[in-house]
């Protein structure tokens, strides 16, 4: 790769906004907002994927995707719809260009949540459910599809609350009063957290500390 031609990569990296934090080669790395590299340590994700399936549900730039194809993954589906849409402030253009500059052979599927369907995707060795629950307006039936596309293992993390509660709670967030973002719903904590994943069919769940102040991270098994 030319000079030249990095310096047009630099350029359109720096033309749009970014949520990952991607390293694209040749000292360029996408501004995210998002700590992804503290987040992919926090989440404990295999050191090898090699030959497993792995659908990235809430994909977004698609950080966590392409770090599963970089670790050995045999196929990687990408998939998202909030973010993707272009109803909000992003759009898929981010996921695109790091695509194209990294010559990703992942694949994309663009669907809500509530519409991914095991006889359409089939299922997946490990299933990455990272940034999502608590967006989740239906946080149980969100978690059904995820153990109805997983059939060994599935990495959850999520933003945390009521940590202190002795029973599995959830607290709701009405309009905008977690972070200013509307399209939060629920903070879990982490009892509720095991305990919804055994509810919707996982045989053990694996619970790890929390990697920041409000962040923790799910290791669920068929």
């Amino acid at each position: 790769m030319t000079s030249y031609d990095i310096e047009i990569i630099r350029s359109e990296v720096a033309a749009r906004g970014w949520f990952h934090k991607i390293d694209l080669g040749n000292g360029i790395i996408t501004p995210g907002i998002d700590a992804s590299a503290e987040k992919l340590a926090g989440i404990k994700m295999p050191e090898s994927c090699a030959g497993l399936s792995v659908l990235d549900i809430g994909a977004f730039d698609g950080f966590f995707s392409f770090e599963a194809e970089r670790r050995g993954a045999e196929k990687v589906i990408a998939s998202d719809h909030m973010c993707w849409s272009g109803l909000g402030s992003w759009d898929k253009g981010g996921f695109d260009l790091a695509k194209r500059i990294l010559r990703s052979r992942v694949q994309e599927h663009m669907a809500r949540v509530e519409d991914l369907d095991a006889a359409i995707l089939g299922t997946f060795d490990l299933v990455l459910f990272l940034g999502v629950l608590y967006h989740a307006p239906d946080p149980l039936g969100y978690l059904a599809k995820v153990r109805a596309l997983c059939r060994n293992m599935a990495i959850i993390e999520t933003h945390v609350d009521a940590l202190d509660y002795p029973r599995p709670a959830l607290v709701f967030y009405p309009g905008n009063t977690l972070n200013n973002d509307p399209t939060n719903f629920f903070g879990p904590n982490a009892l509720a957290v095991e305990t919804m994943l055994k509810e919707v069919g996982f045989a053990s769940v694996e619970t790890f500390p929390q990697w920041s102040a409000s962040r923790q991270t799910f290791h669920a098994y068929v």
